[in-house]
């Protein structure tokens, strides 16, 4: 991977982190790094430099990482910047949260310039789907030694101290041995280090104590967790070894029993370190997926939506059409149409999710909307025999009933609205939707049955879906949305007595 020429932006609160972040960065090649103390810092510096790749922390005072990640994406200017998540704590909400954000790669510390090298070849790959397509990347290959187990490392230079340690262990996990602290050091600031270091202090020319301090200021081996195997039971050494990071003391001679112990419960602790940033790829990796999937169904609807819009367009130019022929195909190509944008609308509905809609609102006609869907719905569900109604009250057709909003999506509001009511109506039964021009202006849409006092609190979660077989419970969840994203609102009431169920919706007037 060739990074020199990429201006990298290390953005952490903590001084000695930006350090270590930069050192790991140099030792794959970096030239052109910049640092920042928070969020903040880091979008003035943004305005005046020109930076390839951010490397942000999470948690920061001022401005925090996440924060720093949305102002980065909702800049058109920065908004493909590939940007790491650098974390060392953080729920499975929050990574959802961040990918959601559109970060480009998530890596929990501590990590090696291994792992950090993998995150930016990722980085540098993808693109977040706010603002196109995502890139189509393959998965980082494992290596070998990823698969492996863990690697311990015995340091000893007593040749009969590494053969009884590195025994213990050699079913169990991958055992390497040093007689001297060269060449453990050497080992340690390889790719990938050891899991585990198993350390004696009494050793010539470089001694454990000495080697634990070349470790604690390396950035790949300061993460190595190191227990001390010793005879020293001064417990001013043991003070010095655990102010160098030790995690343990074992005493010799070694009680085989005690030391497999508490080698497998450090490692135990190292593995599950290591799942959950896999997890945490493995997330990341599932919604670029998705989204990649998104793309491609969005892509595939459109060409047949274009042919029948085509053959809708042939017919009616072609003449010869009965009055109620004329009207079908209209209604045909108009829902045709709407569908197209309804489609196109999908990276909307993302952006609205994710906080990153910008509404421009122009006036709404409302009423000739709401009959042109109510006399679509009445072809599409004629077999119910359903009498759909719509009561413009206050009003009449040469007074506009005109909402602040986006045309598109009250199209797509609306028509969820109106087929979720129909698809829960029994036959025979009456829909009806009254329009009010007040301010703001009210549209209340009412079916049977009442809702079930056990879904109602449920009835606008993404996904709840009560009675309907196949229902995909995105309907009333994302109608709420569009409401929301217009200034407006929408609410649900439920009249047990008359066996209704009454929608709300509110938007606001232009008139």
């Amino acid at each position: 991977m060739i990074i020199a020429d990429t201006v990298f932006l290390v953005v952490d609160d903590v001084d000695t982190m930006r350090k270590v972040n930069s050192s790991q960065l140099q030792r794959l090649g970096a030239r052109h790094i910049l640092t920042a103390a928070n969020g903040a810092e880091a979008l003035a510096l943004l305005r005046t430099r020109k930076v390839s790749m951010i490397l942000s922390d999470w948690n920061m005072p001022v401005m925090d990482g996440l924060t720093l990640l949305r102002k980065v994406r909702s800049d058109p200017q920065l908004a493909m910047l590939p940007f790491i998540m650098i974390t060392a704590e953080s729920s499975r909400a929050q990574i959802t949260e961040a990918i959601a954000a559109g970060v480009s790669s998530i890596l929990i510390k501590p990590f090696t310039a291994n792992d950090l090298s993998q995150r930016i070849t990722r980085a540098m790959h993808h693109r977040p789907r706010l603002h196109s397509p995502p890139a189509i990347t393959e998965p980082a290959q494992e290596t070998k030694e990823e698969k492996y187990r863990p690697t311990l490392l015995v340091v000893d230079d007593v040749p009969d101290n590494l053969a009884l340690i590195a025994g213990l262990f050699q079913d169990e996990y991958r055992v390497l041995a040093a007689r001297d602290g060269r060449r453990a050091l050497a080992i340690c600031t390889s790719e990938p280090p050891p899991d585990l270091l198993l350390l004696d202090v009494m050793m010539p020319n470089m001694d454990g104590f000495e080697l634990a301090q070349h470790l604690r200021s390396h950035p790949s081996a300061s993460r190595i967790p190191v227990i001390f195997i010793t005879a020293m039971s001064d417990p001013a050494a043991q003070l010095r070894g655990l102010e160098l990071g030790a995690v343990d003391f074992v005493s010799k001679p070694v009680d085989p029993k005690s030391l497999h112990l508490r080698v497998s419960n450090l490692l135990r602790l190292v593995e599950q370190r290591n799942a959950l940033q896999q997890e945490y790829d493995t997330m990341l990796e599932l919604e670029r997926l998705r989204e990649e999937a998104s793309c491609i169904s969005r892509h595939d609807l459109k060409a047949p939506l274009c042919n029948i819009l085509g053959l809708a367009r042939n017919l009616l130019e072609g003449g010869n059409l009965l009055p109620r022929q004329l009207q079908m195909l209209q209604s045909l190509e108009t829902d045709s149409r709407n569908l197209l944008g309804m489609i196109d609308m999908a990276g909307d509905i993302y952006k609205i999710e994710t906080g990153h809609f910008e509404l421009k609102p122009v006036a709404v006609e409302l009423l000739p909307l709401v009959r042109r869907l109510c006399e679509s719905a009445r072809l599409t569900y004629q077999a119910k025999k359903l009498t759909i109604e719509v009561v413009a009250q206050n009003t009449n057709e040469s007074t506009p009933v005109l909402a602040s909003g986006d045309e598109l999506l009250c199209f797509s509001l609306l028509n969820n609205l109106l087929k979720n009511a129909c698809e829960a109506a029994p036959e025979k039964s009456r829909v009806r939707l009254t329009l009010t021009p007040t301010e703001p202006i009210e549209l209340i849409m009412e079916n049977e049955p009442a809702v079930p006092v056990g879904f109602r609190s449920q009835f606008f979660e993404k996904y709840a879906s009560h009675g309907k077989s196949g229902g995909t419970g995105l309907g009333t969840y994302s109608a709420r949305l569009l409401a929301m994203a217009q200034q407006g609102s929408l609410t649900l009431e439920v009249d047990d007595e008359a066996n209704l169920t009454r929608l709300r919706l509110q938007l606001p007037s232009r008139n």
